[in-house]
């Protein structure tokens, strides 16, 4: 395939050129956010309230443990991208590799320590009588099969680094299609309730995890990368999991806050009020999604004209960035206070009282989305340049400090409207601190201003 026709790394992106590439990847994010989503939907109007608060209620902890093959994805292409514009494609390889093996053996480490712990951490995130045996029975399921989880991310950043950005779109679109059909066979026509919806999403992380190993496990025209002989390193290990620390940072911070923000509400607003967040929750997936899949679509090209010293092109994928994220997040915020009680009705339609509630909740809550763009982006940059430290500091203010602050505090200044605009504020003020570092930064080090 001649270079017109396919994207490459190492190519200048106008703004045109920069969308088609990381069109896939926003896609192949959006879809991997539905898996949650569609769960909740039909646990929600099939299964009931209390199923429904149950799965909302142990799904931080879930995603807490499979968000470490999001950090072995997201560091090791970096890395690996950062390999292959220095020119070193075998090496690039061999260490793609050893990050493939070490993800499938880090996977069953948590597994075992995830389910060992599920119960204690079910009681401690405020788990009732009522909700404990849901809340067990949907943990067991997922963190058996955790493994698969941790693949799937790790692949969705690799495809990318590979130049098969669409081929990563298909199987994430097939393991999207998949929950789908199961969730509406297992739960909406068997009956099966929160079994059901999470042997759909195992079945459908199967796909997503799974089957990408037999695409990488030969040489293929035009993949820059396979499956080979690994280079064990555990310093290229560490390397890799610094650089994307800040993508683990993130993904453990809102476990963390999503469980603070359930305790809150509990207190506020009783089972109503993480029913209602978890709402907030999957509106909030699928439009993070759009910037968290254009800065993993990015990443590998900003590794690549790092590693081979290109600060043009540095400064240039910065400034179009720049530009696409502001208009994305004024999008966003329109579009999300025009469509948020018709979203709400898709969830909770069925009671009046909690469709108030979550619809007002998302209204304020929905700001944050013209803000937390540059956030994200800011985050992944750095993780792009093989700065780790960054990174995670950028995710460590903006995902945890700021908004436990916020969410602590700002209801007892400004009431209850203060816990739906706790993640306004933490971006705000998380965006000040983005601006410096990519200032500093480009001024600096990096010499991309």
């Amino acid at each position: 395939m001649s270079k017109t026709n396919q994207i490459q790394l190492s190519d200048h992106f106008t703004t045109g050129r920069l969308l088609k590439f990381t069109a896939s990847p926003i896609i192949m994010m959006i879809f991997t956010s539905i898996y949650t989503i569609v769960d909740g939907f039909f646990v929600s109007n099939c299964a009931g309230k209390t199923a429904f608060t149950a799965l909302n209620l142990i799904y931080p902890y879930l995603q807490m443990l499979g968000c470490l093959g999001f950090m072995i994805g997201t560091g090791g292409s970096a890395l690996v991208a950062m390999t292959l514009g220095m020119g070193d494609e075998k090496r690039a390889n061999r260490l793609f590799s050893m990050l493939a093996v070490a993800t499938v053996g880090i996977g069953a480490i948590f597994s075992a320590i995830g389910l060992a712990l599920l119960r204690p951490v079910a009681l401690l995130l405020g788990a009732t009588p009522e909700l404990l045996p849901s809340c067990l029975l949907y943990g067991r399921i997922l963190l058996t099969f955790q493994t698969a989880f941790m693949l799937q991310y790790l692949f969705q950043s690799f495809f990318i680094a590979a130049e098969k950005p669409k081929l990563g779109l298909f199987f994430t679109v097939a393991a999207g299609v998949t929950n789908m059909v199961l969730d509406f066979v297992l739960v909406g026509v068997a009956g099966l309730g929160l079994a059901g919806a999470a042997s759909a999403t195992v079945i459908s992380q199967m796909v997503g995890g799974v089957a990408p190993i037999f695409y990488f496990a030969k040489r293929r025209p035009g993949c820059r990368l396979y499956l080979t002989k690994p280079l064990f390193s555990l310093r290229e290990l560490f390397k890799a999991c610094t650089n994307g620390i800040s993508e683990l940072m993130t993904n453990i911070s809102m476990s963390l806050v999503g469980a603070l923000y359930n305790m809150q509400l509990l207190k506020l607003f009783g089972a109503d009020g993480v029913a209602a967040y978890g709402v907030l929750m999957y509106m909030g997936f699928v439009f993070a999604a759009v910037f968290i899949g254009y800065s993993q679509g990015t990443a590998p090209i900003v590794s690549y004209h790092f590693g081979a010293d290109n600060k043009d092109e540095l400064k240039n994928l910065l400034r179009k960035s720049a530009g696409i994220i502001a208009v994305a997040g004024v999008a966003m915020l329109a579009s999300s206070e025009l469509l948020a009680e018709p979203l709400a009705k898709i969830f909770v339609g069925y009671d009046a009282g909690l469709l108030a509630l979550t619809t007002h909740g998302m209204k304020l809550y929905c700001i944050s989305f013209i803000l937390s763009g540059f956030n994200i982006f800011g985050s992944a940059f750095f993780t792009a340049l093989n700065n780790g430290t960054v990174s995670a500091a950028i995710s460590f203010l903006r995902t945890l400090l700021f908004q436990v602050v916020s969410i602590l505090t700002l209801p007892l200044i400004i009431g209850v409207d203060g816990i739906w605009l706790a993640v306004v504020a933490a971006e705000a003020m998380a965006l000040v601190c983005t601006g410096g570092f990519v200032v500093g930064g480009g001024r600096k080090r990096y010499g991309y201003l």
